[in-house]
Parts: C-alpha cells; structure tokens; sequence
C-alpha cells in the first residue's frame, strides 16, 4: 500500500499526463481542421508549371503570388474576365449597411420590447424570434415578389433589404436579452427627469450596449458576407455578391483547369470573415455571455 505522504506527489503526476494527452488531443484537433487550409494556401502560393508537376498536397518549391493577383484582377468570372475585385467591393457595398441597419434597429426593437413594454409585447417579441427559425429557403418567393414591386430585383439595394429583413429576428433577440439585465430603474429615473423614448435610448442605452453591439456586428457580417442563397437568387450580372462570383469562377473552365487560382479566390472570399473572427472573436464570447443573467 503507497504512502499517503506520496498521495500529493502521484496526483501531480497524473495531472500532468492528464494535461499532456489533453493537449495532444487538442493538436490532433487542431491539425485536422487546419489541414484543408494548409492546404489551400500552399497550393495558391504554387506556380501553374509547378502545381502540373508535383502533388497537390506538397509544399511551393517557390512562392508565388501570380494566381492571387490573377484571381483578383483577371480570372474569368462566367463570361467577364474581371476577376473578383468589383465583385468583393460589391459585398463591401452589401454589407456594410445591411449591418449597421440591421443592428441599429435591433436594438431599438430591443429596447422597446424590455423597457417600454406594451399590450402584446411578449407576443410581439415570439413572432420576431418565430423569423429566426425560418429557412432561407421559405422565404425565397416572397422575398422575390416584395423586390419586384418595390423595383429593387437584381440589384445591391435590394440585396442590403433582404439581409436586413431576415437579420433583424436575430438582432432583436440579441438586444432583447441583453436589455432584460439592465435594471428598469435607470429608465424610470431617466423618465422622471423628463427624459423620452428616443432621448434614453441613444443617450443611455446604446452607451452601454457595446458588448452585445460587438455581437450583432459579427454576427450579421459573417452570415451576410458568406450567403450565397440570397444572392445567387436576387443578384444578377454585375451585381452580385463575392460568393456568387467565386462560384461561377471555380466552375468557369477554360483550357487547363487553374487550381491554384481557385484556391487563392476560395482564400480571397474567406478572408475578411477570417479576419474579423481572430481579431473579434474573444469579444464575441463576452458579449454572448453579457446577457445571459437574465431573460
């Protein structure tokens, strides 16, 4: 039978083993989903001659940059030989208010359905989170019809009203949540020193709302930014959206098929999301975990 003066000891040992096989189970992990973009980047960085002579998976003998800098100004994006570029600015113009305008209002509806509750709020609230569950699919059709009337099918604009549509079930939910833990006294005293709806709002609320403010950024961003239903079903020409243009690029084919162009436009297309998800990602968490006191 061990010594219990030497229990402290083998417990330490066994902590460490412990340790050590949980962070090699994490590398295996890590290793495993970091593969495929291994992968993708090496080959983006391959020559045309080198990528026809040697193995897919295999590191550049020399880097090269030609099939980045053809996959952004040349490569032939169905019939255009444009490359990706004014179809990533087209995303840019996308996005940017889809974002801001689908936050923006998430959180007023937020803000009222929590601080300015009237009859049939809780209802109210239940039909918007009802549009969190509904698919993309379902509302392809009415989403069509709407842009036809309104004279927005086919273009940028109406790409930024449907994103804020269907975003905007998911802001408000946001919002909604993290303005149950903030105390109704603060409003009611704001109010009895003559303060209105529109006057506590932006003057009280959205101050402290950054954390939740971060979510709904990155939230909306990622999801408007990689959608390819929307604007494979509402964009059309010129117009449409990097995800479309990556698709119709990786399956325009002419002559030998250019690999390493289409890697490096698959990188292209992932990369703001990439991105905003390495530098924002930590606050992401946060403000997810902000408003989770109550509600």
């Amino acid at each position: 039978m061990a010594n219990l003066q030497d229990l402290p000891g083998a417990r330490g040992r066994y902590a460490i083993v412990g340790r050590v096989f949980l962070y090699a189970a994490l590398f295996l992990f890590a290793a495993y989903y970091l593969l495929p973009l291994c992968v993708m980047v090496s080959t983006s960085l391959k020559s045309a001659a080198e990528l026809r002579s040697g193995s897919l998976i295999s590191l550049p003998r020399d880097f090269s940059f030609e099939a980045w800098g053809f996959a952004w100004n040349k490569a032939n994006v169905g019939v255009n030989a444009t490359g990706l570029a004014p179809y990533f600015w087209n995303s840019v113009v996308m996005v940017v208010p889809s974002v801001l305008i689908s936050t923006f209002m998430g959180a007023l509806n937020g803000y009222a359905l929590t601080k300015w509750k009237f009859p049939g709020a809780n209802l109210l609230f239940g039909l918007i989170l009802f549009g969190s569950f509904i698919p993309f699919q379902l509302v392809l059709l009415p989403m069509s019809m709407t842009l036809g009337f309104l004279g927005l099918a086919g273009t940028t604009a109406g790409l930024v009203l449907v994103h804020v549509v269907y975003g905007l079930a998911f802001t408000t939910l946001f919002f909604r949540n993290y303005y149950t833990s903030i105390p109704d006294d603060l409003v009611k005293a704001a109010t009895i020193d003559g303060a209105g709806f529109f006057q506590i709002f932006f003057k009280i609320m959205l101050p402290i709302s950054t954390p939740i403010m971060v979510v709904s950024i990155i939230w909306q961003f990622t999801q408007i930014w990689n959608d390819f239903l929307f604007g494979a079903s509402f964009s059309s020409g010129a117009s449409a959206p990097i995800t479309v243009a990556l698709n119709n690029l990786v399956n325009t084919t002419t002559g030998v098929k250019q690999y390493n162009v289409d890697m490096a436009a698959a990188i292209i297309a992932a990369l703001p999301t990439l991105i905003v998800y390495v530098f924002a990602g930590k606050y992401f968490v946060r403000g997810l975990t902000a408003g989770s006191v109550k509600g």
